[in-house]
């Protein structure tokens, strides 16, 4: 989660489902049996980081990069991460056997010149790199200004921007389906004025257990959709884009 979203105990069912997501791609190309240095670029509060940890070897270390740490925020992580995470404000020297870029790129000016510095600086030979940004520029509005994003990506301009780096892809496609028509709407309804609500806490989540079950149900069965697409070679259109790269 953004630093700028944190404060709320309960975690978004998106923010789970993708999660999810993205450590069984992550396992379906044996990357978590084989990274054992790992660097969660743009990390937040971590908890991503946390998640993978529990599903790779016990020897194996996050380094926590994000420029907005203070010393009260990193003492937190590293303390909540009993030895296996490090905290930092600067993009660490490598080698990594993984560097995940989660939803960072949109937030940066010159995204191109960002990439490149991370895949050069910190993925090893043949490392990997977990990628994912928010689709389709015509759906950028009043929730993608409060998180302070320069830009949404089409899958040309994701895939272009990750093989400018000297990236391959290994697997790649849209995620959360099922969202893409309630942004729409969104989106009319602030073209048409029809709406002057203003994002306060871009990811709480204050619903009771039920409705979460059910939207969090919702979502893994988008997600499944995801990976069957991705494996088939389906690009299903997504409120957001993923890709798992390794360097060439």
């Amino acid at each position: 989660m953004d630093l700028r979203e944190a404060g709320h105990p309960q975690r978004h069912p998106w923010e789970i489902a993708r999660c999810a997501f993205l450590i069984r791609q992550l396992r379906r190309h044996r990357v978590t049996a084989t990274a054992h240095r790992i660097l969660d670029a743009g990390a937040g509060d971590a908890w991503f980081a946390n998640q993978l940890l529990a599903t790779l070897a016990p020897h194996a270390r996050t380094t926590c990069w994000d420029a907005h740490y203070d010393t009260a925020t990193s003492g937190a992580i590293e303390a909540a991460g009993h030895g296996r995470i490090r905290c930092t404000t600067t993009l660490p020297t490598g080698p990594f056997d993984l560097v995940t870029l989660l939803d960072v790129a949109e937030h940066v000016p010159n995204d191109a010149a960002f990439v490149q510095e991370i895949v050069t600086t910190a993925v090893r030979p043949a490392g990997w790199l977990l990628f994912t940004v928010p689709a389709w520029q015509g759906l950028f509005c009043e929730h993608d200004r409060f998180l302070q994003h320069y830009r949404r990506y089409s899958p040309k301009q994701a895939r272009e921007l990750l093989l400018g780096s000297g990236l391959q892809l290994v697997a790649s496609g849209g995620l959360f389906h099922s969202l893409l028509p309630p942004r729409a709407a969104t989106k009319v309804m602030e073209l048409l004025k029809l709406s002057s609500k203003k994002p306060e806490k871009g990811a709480a989540w204050t619903h009771g257990r039920w409705w979460t079950a059910a939207v969090g149900r919702a979502l893994k069965a988008d997600g499944v959709v995801s990976r069957v697409s991705a494996e088939i070679g389906l690009q299903i259109p997504g409120l957001s884009w993923w890709a798992l790269c390794r360097k060439q």
